[in-house]
Order: C-alpha cells, then sequence, then structure tokens
C-alpha cells in the first residue's frame, strides 16, 4: 500500500468522540484549506457509523465555510429517521464554534427491482493512455506550475484524465471530461471503505469540468474555485482500488457558478454511481 493511500485510510478512519460525535483530521500538506472531497469522505463515514446492515444510496451537501487544515473538524450526526426500509442521518462539520459542511444521507436495505442503466462513453480505456509516470516524464514540464505542483506530488488517487492536452491549451473545448481514476493501492474489502474513498475522489475534477468551455482551469491563478454543493449516488457496487471512468459534463454555467454531472462506471460498463456539483468559478480578472 503506497503512504499516500495508508494517509488517505487514515484521514477517513475517525476518531470517536461520543455517541454520534466524531473527530476528523486533516493532511500535513501546505494546502489554505481543507480539500472538499475530504470533508464530503469523513461526513460519509461519521454517518454510516451511525448505521447496521443499510448501505447509502445517496449523499447531498453543502459548504458553508473553507475548512481550517490546522485544527480537527468535528462531525454531529443527527439520525433524523430509522425506518422500515431507509434511514436518514444528517451530518453537520464544525470547526472554530461554526458549521463549515452539513450533509443528509439516505440508506437502503438490500431490495430487487427494475434495471436499467445509461452506456458508458466509448473512450480509450486505462491502458491506452500515459500513465501518471509518463505525464510526469513527458507532459510535466509543459503544464503551467499549479498543474506541475499537483502531479508532483504523491497522492492516493491516480486520475488519468483522456482529455490531457486541455491542460495545455486555452482554447475552449467541448463541454465534457472523462478521466480513469483509482486508488493507488489495494484497499481493505470493507464496502464503506470504498464508498468513502470514491466520495473523496469524486469531488478531484468535477468543477473543473465547467471551466472547459471556457479555455481555463482551476489552476488558473485568475480563477476563485471552490465547491458550493455536492450530490452523489450510490447504484451497484465497485472498488475504488480498480479502475473507474469518470465521464463528466457541463450544462450550465452563470452568475459565476459552474454546475457539472458526472456519471461513474466500472470497466465492464457498469454505472456504480452519480455525481453533481455546483461550484464557484469566478474570474478575479473583472
Amino acid at each position: 500500500m503506497s503512504s499516500a493511500v495508508a494517509n488517505l485510510l487514515g484521514i477517513l478512519d475517525l476518531e470517536p468522540l461520543e455517541v454520534n460525535l466524531f473527530r476528523g483530521q486533516s493532511p500535513k500538506v501546505g494546502w489554505q484549506r481543507v480539500f472538499g472531497g475530504q470533508v464530503i469522505g469523513q461526513a460519509l463515514v461519521a454517518s454510516s457509523r451511525t448505521v447496521e446492515g443499510r448501505q447509502p444510496h445517496s449523499l447531498h451537501g453543502y459548504f458553508m465555510l473553507p475548512g481550517d487544515p490546522k485544527v480537527p473538524i468535528i462531525y454531529e450526526v443527527d439520525r433524523i429517521r430509522d425506518g422500515r426500509s431507509f434511514t436518514t442521518r444528517r451530518v453537520v462539520a464544525i470547526q472554530h464554534g461554526q458549521a463549515i459542511f452539513s450533509m443528509s444521507a439516505s440508506y437502503q436495505v438490500e431490495e430487487q427491482g427494475f434495471e436499467h442503466q445509461a452506456p458508458m462513453p466509448e473512450v480509450p480505456g486505462p491502458d491506452e493512455l500515459p500513465s501518471e509516470d509518463d505525464v510526469k516524464a513527458e507532459l510535466l514540464q509543459k503544464m503551467p506550475e499549479p498543474m506541475r505542483t499537483y502531479f508532483e506530488r504523491e497522492r492516493p488517487i491516480e486520475i488519468r484524465p483522456v482529455e490531457m492536452r486541455r491542460y495545455m491549451s486555452q482554447d475552449p473545448g467541448a463541454p465534457t471530461f472523462h478521466v480513469w481514476i483509482r486508488a493507488t493501492g489495494r484497499l481493505p474489502d470493507d464496502p464503506a471503505v470504498h464508498q468513502a474513498v470514491l466520495a473523496y475522489a469524486s469531488d478531484m475534477t468535477l468543477l473543473d469540468t465547467s471551466l472547459i468551455p471556457h479555455g481555463r482551469t482551476v489552476f488558473d491563478p485568475t480563477i476563485q474555485a471552490a465547491s458550493l454543493d455536492h450530490a452523489l449516488w450510490f447504484h451497484r457496487p465497485f472498488r475504488a482500488d480498480e479502475w473507474l471512468l469518470y465521464a463528466q459534463d457541463t450544462p450550465s454555467a452563470s452568475g459565476a457558478r459552474g454546475f457539472s454531472r458526472g456519471l461513474i462506471f466500472r470497466q465492464d460498463g457498469t454505472l456504480v454511481a452519480s455525481v453533481a456539483q455546483e461550484g464557484l468559478i469566478r474570474d478575479r480578472r473583472g
């Protein structure tokens, strides 16, 4: 297991403080604010630890304040309802006495029913794309400084963008983005771990997609970018340490906000999750 994955699992392993109360830490990597995916993943872990025998099928979260990576985050879980088929939880993440994030999550008993899904886009597979080592060797020096710093750091999630060239150009592109993602090391078999890791990863590239039609990226220092809300639906079982295709699109940008959606597929074409997010994409130049 890579040290980055071990650190991620440590971050997602919350400390229980009291009934319905948990404490999470942030990695010491010099970030100015807590990564949104970390808060989503930790909130899901806190919520799931108050539920037995049911799997999450959806979560909806709102970011209120930037998280401070220097201090712990307290997660308070409200057990809204335990029904015959569904369980509902509400989680509030607190720092410095203020709520920085809130999330509702729903869990369901396992049931059989109707089945259909959207088809997986036809794109090159992960083995047909440059690995991160290839990217570092061939493209790193051509990247803008913020992008280069991002790829130089050891990370728990490997990302292989299908449209990597968008980072080398400022030309507007089609409003779609496809990336293959997986944890960089083997994860425990517990489904809750894979759900939390996918929740973490689901925030990594989605907001950036909303800038593609404008030829910009979140690595552009003239862009102020921040997640505002995030929704995730789990459809079918998956492993977050196996390749997953994150097929993203952006139907709208307006009012300094970008809206993006994503479908997440296993390599065999099975749709395992759906994501939607609105975020701040403010142009600092005007």
